[in-house]
Order: structure tokens, then C-alpha cells, then sequence
């Protein structure tokens, strides 16, 4: 059990910690934020250089979930702690065994969405834009999929307005010695002691000099072990790796397309997920992707094969090319018509 030492007694290159955080991106530096602040000792691996610092949500538009906030309610938007409750329900079902906790976390999500949400974010100095957006709007019915009314609040700055304040708190952690970010430290096992995961352990990758996005060299110049007291997996999803997209695959939307572009870097692998399965930890629902429609391929790409979103209406028309090829297809994420989507 790892024991919290005083900042000024802290080795340079400690290998236990009260926690290890895997993964810097946004959820990475939110939970190092608030282990800090609690006057944990933290440690943060992360397999990309530190110019990628921030994950995927730099890339973002910043868009979040607020309930009967006051740019709604500046728009004459009625919303409510007990509708948006009962939207999210209707989008998740939670019909299956192994939902009981995915509901409960919608539950308190729900409630820090209506309550310190956004008081929290203001006082980090986060900003948001007047005009809400009615983001994967709902399908008309009380119950049904979706949003009932507009929830999409924009960040100022999108994506990087939003890691500016968590990215700014955790500098100020190292700066007291309370939490350490480890870039190029890719994790290839989470270490169990009993029935607890008490570390990891991985490789140190060379440096790189790749810009954001752009792929980084994976050769290995030592190995890496760190003890923590908790271990918690933040490193994204398998948008990167369209094998796995195709693996995991929902029967109900019929065969894979046979091309994706890709929303996401290729170092949005999805290789946590199957490492944190073979510790004893239950990855759940994974047929339950979420991926975009309109997906086309980006102009100016910063990573093979880029992919972007269209932002069109709530009913699209969508044309083939060639004409013969014709059809109405849902602008929603998750249409099993379109073939092809941005993986994400």
C-alpha cells in the first residue's frame, strides 16, 4: 500500500505512488486534478509525447452536457434534473445485467450536470458559448433515443478551452511535487496483488518529436515498473484501430463497413481495454460503439486517414455517387444504412 510522502521528500523518479494514472488525456488529467487537491501523490503514464498532452479532447469541439443552465434558460429552454434523467434512459436502456452501474453513474452524472457542473467549471476559469446546440437530438417520443431539448453547450476555445484548466491544474501539482507525468511510458500490464491492482508495468519509448496526432515511434529503450495504492485506466477507446471497431462490431447493424475513416490518431488502439480485461477488470458493452455517419475524409488530415464530421440537420438527405445509388439516411450516430463512418 503505497503511503503519501511529503512533496519536499519526493524522489525524482519515484516508483510508488498513492495512485497511477493511465493515460493523459482529458479524464487522466480531471482524475490527477482532483487526487492532487486531496494531497495525493500521483503518477501519470502516457505512451505519446507531451506535446499530445490532452488526449482526444483537444481535438473536440468542446461541446458539453449542462442541464437547466442559465444559457438555456436565457433561450427559454425548459429543462429538468427529471427530463434529462429520463432522456438519458431512453438512449441507454440499460437493459442488460451488467448495467447496474453504468445507470448509477448516469444517475450522479445527471445530478453534477443540473448542480456544480458549471459553477465548477467557471471557477477554473472555463467559459461557455450564449447559444446552446441540440446535439443528437431526440426521436420525438417521451421515452425515446435522445436529447428532448438542446443540452450542447460549447466551450470557448472548443477542445483546447477545455483542457486549458485541467492541463493548468496538474502543471501546478508537479510544480508542488504532487503528481508527475511520465510521457512515453507505454503500459503493456496492470500488476495484481491479490484481488487488487497495485501498478503497473510497461516500456519507456525513445523520444519523439512528432506534433500532435502524428505517429510516434513505439522502439523501447527500458522497461518500467510502478507500484500505486490505485490504478486508474483512462486512455481512451479503439477508433484507431479499425480491427477492432470491425471485432467488436453490433450484430443488429449488419456487417462492418469495409471502409472507415478515422476520427481518431492511430494511438487510439483500444490496447488498455484487453490489458485491463486480462487483470481481472470487466469491460463491458463493447458492442455499444459510438460512431458518426457523416464521416468524410479530411482535406488537410493530420493523421492517416483522417476522418471529420459534417454537422448537418436532424433530417438529412444523403446522395450516392453514382444517383443510382439513393437513399434517406438518419444524420444520427449509430445508422447501420451509411457506409461510411468515422470511427471514433
Amino acid at each position: 500500500m503505497a503511503v503519501t510522502t511529503p512533496a519536499a521528500r519526493l524522489p525524482s523518479m519515484a516508483t510508488e505512488a498513492d495512485a497511477v494514472v493511465v493515460g493523459a488525456g482529458l479524464a487522466g488529467l480531471v482524475a490527477a486534478a482532483e487526487l492532487a487537491d486531496a494531497g495525493r501523490h500521483v503518477i501519470v503514464v502516457e505512451q505519446e509525447p507531451e506535446q499530445s498532452l490532452g488526449g482526444q479532447a483537444f481535438w473536440s469541439l468542446g461541446g458539453l452536457f449542462l442541464v437547466d443552465s442559465p444559457e438555456q434558460r436565457r433561450l427559454g429552454v425548459k429543462d429538468s434534473r427529471d427530463l434529462a434523467r429520463q432522456d438519458w434512459y431512453g438512449s441507454a436502456q440499460f437493459d442488460r445485467p451488467e448495467d447496474y452501474w453504468p445507470r448509477r453513474w448516469a444517475e450522479a452524472y445527471v445530478d453534477f450536470a443540473a448542480g456544480e457542473k458549471r459553477a465548477w467549471l467557471h471557477a477554473m476559469g472555463h467559459r461557455l458559448f450564449p447559444v446552446v446546440g441540440w446535439a443528437e437530438r431526440g426521436d420525438g417520443r417521451a421515452d425515446g433515443h435522445g436529447n428532448s431539448v438542446p443540452r450542447f453547450h460549447l466551450t470557448w476555445g472548443t477542445g483546447p478551452g477545455l483542457v486549458e484548466p485541467f492541463e493548468r491544474r496538474v502543471r501546478q501539482a508537479v510544480d508542488s511535487g504532487l503528481v508527475e507525468l511520465r510521457f512515453r511510458h507505454c503500459v503493456d500490464e496492470v500488476v495484481v496483488s491479490g484481488d487488487a491492482a497495485t501498478g503497473v508495468r510497461g516500456r519507456v519509448l525513445e523520444p519523439s518529436a512528432a506534433e500532435r496526432g502524428r505517429p510516434s515511434s513505439r522502439a523501447a529503450v527500458r522497461d518500467f515498473e510502478i507500484h500505486a495504492g490505485a490504478v486508474l485506466v483512462t486512455s481512451g477507446g479503439i477508433g484507431g484501430d479499425h480491427e477492432l471497431v470491425r471485432r467488436a462490431w453490433p450484430a443488429r447493424l449488419g456487417t462492418p463497413p469495409a471502409h472507415m475513416v478515422a476520427g481518431v490518431p492511430a494511438h487510439v488502439d483500444g490496447r488498455m481495454l484487453q490489458i485491463t480485461a486480462d487483470a481481472g477488470g470487466r469491460v463491458i458493452n463493447p458492442d455499444r460503439m459510438w460512431h458518426y455517419v457523416e464521416g468524410l475524409t479530411n482535406w488537410d488530415p493530420v493523421w492517416e486517414n483522417h476522418g471529420i464530421r459534417i454537422l448537418p440537420g436532424p433530417s438529412s438527405l444523403w446522395l450516392d455517387a453514382p444517383p443510382r445509388h439513393r437513399s434517406r439516411r438518419s444524420a444520427r450516430s449509430g445508422s447501420g444504412s451509411a457506409r461510411r463512418r468515422t470511427a471514433r
